[in-house]
């Protein structure tokens, strides 16, 4: 699955953009000084996240849409179109 993917999926689930989930978890103080373990507690008791999901957003939250070129262009299937994440909504994500 690829990181987009990820997000996508949450945003199925919980009916939060990545952008919402980033907004939220500044307001409850996290940012890129966060470790991963209190982000990711915070969305499995508010919004039922397993670890892979809740971890795609702790790198989001902590670092930022930027990732890894490693996966960008290729075939397999972790592939992402671009290197930066699309946070504001699967409906209008222009590289679908």
């Amino acid at each position: 699955m690829s990181f987009q993917a990820y997000l996508d999926n949450i945003e199925t689930k919980t009916g939060l953009t990545p952008r919402q989930f980033v907004e939220l978890a500044h307001e409850r103080g996290f940012d890129e000084t966060t470790k991963a373990t209190p982000i990711v507690a915070w969305l499995a008791e508010d919004y039922g996240l397993g670890r892979g999901h809740a971890m795609a957003l702790v790198h989001v939250i902590t670092k930022g849409p930027q990732i890894s070129t490693k996966h960008v262009g290729t075939d397999g299937v972790h592939r992402d179109v671009t290197d930066t994440l699309w946070l504001d909504g699967k409906a209008t994500n222009p590289h679908p």
